[in-house]
């Protein structure tokens, strides 16, 4: 279930299913993300509860329930945002009307922490999710915020085309959302750990998140899937190697692997990676591309979980498909 395209004029909403607004700033730190948005000529509208923050930087459960289930019912939104990522998004799962959600599809949007929310809506309803910027990072105002944007467009505003995703020229890893941060610019190259291509449905997100789903009624059919995985910035090798074990041992077959590209703080470099890689046999006889640009470094491509791509790890891009 495909939700319905993004045209000039439409309503996004944005909620805060993890991490509250006022946990990054509220709306006066985010006017900029508010000016992207409406430049390229879409509403954005917020959650009536997106500025509540408790001592977790959330907000109740109830809270964040309510306003995804309203951003759903009303039938201005085209689009739903999550503000940023956190630490609870899985908390929602079990108060979520998802038959309200199916009866009601759109776009929704977001990454990290988000992960649990899209995986859980598509299992439950099949209806298709994305892996993507969420609202503070259209904030970010360079060559690779542009990239981003672009990005984005392309895969919430084409109908019936194909979209054909491939590398940034330049990649960062550093505190871009805070006014005064320091920038470090690094030249991007997607990398190949096993050639080959492969065409199948995406499935996954951030790591540490997708382990939260784990045993749940909430967890994906990972079986014959692409395998998107990403780690984020409070991540170490520890934690990248064991959780990417257990997911491998509740697959079966999986049809390929995108691995995100690490964040420059995480304890885990190229060596170590492939390192890692190196210890599941399954691995060597799939495709495998890494340093892919989603995640926790910047820019973030959009990807939709539960739609099939087509991923070539030979001449290194990702292919959206159209299903409909």
């Amino acid at each position: 279930m495909i939700p319905k395209r993004l045209s000039k004029g439409d309503e996004i909403r944005v909620i805060a299913p993890s991490n509250s607004l006022q946990s990054v700033g509220g709306f006066t730190a985010n006017q900029a993300a508010l000016k992207r948005l409406n430049d390229l000529g879409y509403q954005v509208t917020f959650g009536q509860n997106v500025t509540v923050m408790d001592c977790l930087n959330s907000s109740p459960i109830e809270a964040r329930v309510a306003d995804l289930h309203a951003a759903f019912l009303d039938d201005n939104v085209k689009a739903i945002l999550a503000v940023t990522g956190g630490y609870n998004a899985n908390e929602l799962l079990p108060y979520l009307d998802f038959e309200l959600i199916a009866k009601h599809p759109k776009i929704i949007c977001g990454y990290s922490d988000f992960t649990s929310l899209a995986n859980a809506i598509t299992a439950k309803t099949g209806l298709v999710t994305y892996y993507g910027p969420s609202y503070i990072a259209f904030k970010l105002a360079d060559q690779l915020g542009d990239y981003q944007v672009q990005n984005w467009q392309k895969v919430m505003t084409q109908g019936t085309d194909t979209v054909r995703l491939t590398a940034s020229a330049q990649w960062s890893s550093d505190a871009w959302y805070l006014p005064d941060a320091k920038r470090d610019y690094h030249d991007n190259q997607w990398q190949t750990y096993a050639k080959g291509r492969v065409t199948g449905e995406l499935v996954g997100g951030n790591l540490n998140t997708l382990y939260t789903l784990q045993g749940t009624s909430y967890q994906p059919n990972y079986d014959r899937k692409i395998l998107l995985i990403e780690c984020s910035d409070d991540s170490d090798r520890y934690d990248f190697s064991r959780n990417l074990a257990a997911l491998l041992q509740s697959i079966r077959q999986p049809q390929a692997l995108i691995i995100g590209r690490i964040p420059t703080d995480v304890d885990l470099d190229e060596e170590m990676l492939l390192y890692i890689l190196a210890k599941f046999p399954i691995l060597k006889t799939i495709p495998v591309l890494y340093n892919v640009n989603v995640g926790h470094t910047q820019p973030i491509l959009t990807l939709p979980i539960g739609q099939t791509i087509t991923v070539d790890a030979t001449e290194k891009w990702v292919q959206i498909e159209n299903d409909r």
